[in-house]
């Protein structure tokens, strides 16, 4: 069999192992992923685990992916600074559907063989005193207090952590010994902040049945702050719903990754070898300003999260917004209505706009700017475009101003775009 760890190591893809993994994957081996429903939709960092489970099915191996509805009621304390809000019942049920929906769809588009579980399925039968009798005997306070997760949410001592959310841990250990017992699954992997709970349930399988399991962790993708994508994380997180992120700017994410960036990442999100990914950062090298490894990264991924169709919808678009040479106001109705859905807009009635308005009344309103003094100023510094054209003044917006009888075009910059959609309500 090829050897997977080479394989992932080489792309950035290994945080932490446990010792002796190399030689378990000589042989063909079940591996399991976990994916907690704590949004109805997953994001960027949640593709990564998905490539994972792709590459593992691609090189002989059997790969499990497992939707977390029987946990997502506690909701992980792992990276968390706080106590999480739990969501109800009918909101969990609604999220598994949605990221099976999303999971399905993704793994299919490279493989049909990668099978979907659901820890409900096991969980709801088990009663609370059997559990505690059976499994908590075999894991010590201490041992769950010495882990990392547990640690730091008891020194915030704020709120400390919740027996619900301290016995997560155990709950993600069970799973991976019923997938031991019932799958022969003998890896599990996470992201870099799940190694405590992939080592508990190490432990629980050793005690309880006296075999050697192992566990791989990756390392997380953050945003540019520094913070990871996360489910629980409402903003700047890049989603796979087009409705919470549209795929215009899903692409444009990918697009104005850093050159730093980027030749970390056509390793990590795509599956192109090595010679080809080693000759894709030589031809960007020689001319960095064309960004052929940001579109190289952004086709791929565009296309299989949101289909060849779209990406080159998205493309045009593009083309449209940032081509100095593209007269905005020819486009027909169809194409200035696919931008509209596709970048921050928003719907002005048709009476407001009657007598006309103010430029940075709606630059306020787009929040493009937190006040009118900060729009002034950009308009000031010439930084502000209507429907593609400089404008140097606040200007009263009017019907002469109108594209396609009821758009308009903001651009504040190179790369920060609005439109608004003119109409009555």
């Amino acid at each position: 069999m090829k050897d997977i760890i080479e394989e992932l190591s080489w792309r950035g893809l290994i945080q932490n192992k446990v010792t002796g993994i190399e030689k378990q994957l000589k042989k063909k081996t079940t591996i399991y992923i976990g994916f907690d429903p704590t949004s109805d939709s997953l994001h960027v960092g949640n593709l990564v685990p998905i490539i994972i489970l792709i590459h593992f099915q691609k090189m002989g191996h059997k790969s499990l992916g497992l939707i977390g509805e029987a946990t997502g009621f506690i909701g992980d304390p792992s990276d968390q600074n706080d106590k999480r809000i739990f969501l109800k019942k009918n909101i969990i049920k609604k999220n598994t559907k949605s990221i099976t929906q999303q999971l399905s769809n993704l793994l299919k588009f490279y493989s049909k063989k990668i099978e979907l579980l659901n820890n409900l399925n096991w969980i709801k039968n088990i009663y609370f005193i059997d559990f505690i009798r059976k499994i908590g005997k075999f894991i010590t306070i201490n041992y769950m207090i010495s882990k990392d997760s547990v640690k730091k949410r008891i020194q915030y001592k704020k709120n400390g952590i919740s027996f619900t959310e301290f016995s997560y841990s155990l709950i993600q250990g069970y799973d991976f010994l019923f997938l031991n017992k019932e799958k022969n699954c003998l890896l599990q992997i996470g992201g870099s902040d799940q190694w405590g709970n992939i080592t508990t349930g190490i432990e629980l399988i050793k005690k309880i049945t006296g075999k050697k399991v192992y566990g791989l962790t990756f390392p997380l993708i953050t945003k540019s702050n520094g913070i990871k994508f996360g489910k629980s994380q409402k903003d700047e997180n890049i989603w796979l719903d087009p409705k919470k992120t549209t795929p215009y700017q899903f692409y444009q994410f990918w697009i104005n990754i850093s050159d730093t960036e980027i030749k970390k990442f056509i390793k990590i999100y795509t599956f192109f070898p090595k010679k080809k990914i080693d000759f894709f950062i030589l031809k960007h090298k020689k001319n960095p300003e064309k960004r052929f490894l940001q579109k190289k990264v952004a086709y791929e991924i565009t296309k299989w999260v949101h289909g060849k169709k779209i990406y080159e919808e998205v493309v045009k678009i593009s083309n449209i917004l940032f081509d100095k040479n593209n007269q905005f106001s020819f486009f027909n109705e169809e194409t200035l209505f696919y931008i509209y859905k596709n970048i921050p807009h928003m719907i002005l009635s048709q009476t407001k706009f009657k007598k006309g308005i103010l430029l940075l009344d709606i630059l306020k309103k787009s929040h493009f700017f937190n006040s009118k003094n900060e729009a002034n100023r950009a308009l000031n510094l010439n930084s502000i475009f209507i429907n593609k054209k400089l404008i140097k003044e606040n200007i009263l917006l009017k019907k002469e101003n109108i594209i396609g009888k009821k758009y308009i075009l903001f651009q504040f910059g190179k790369k920060k775009f609005f439109i608004i959609k003119i109409e009555s309500i």
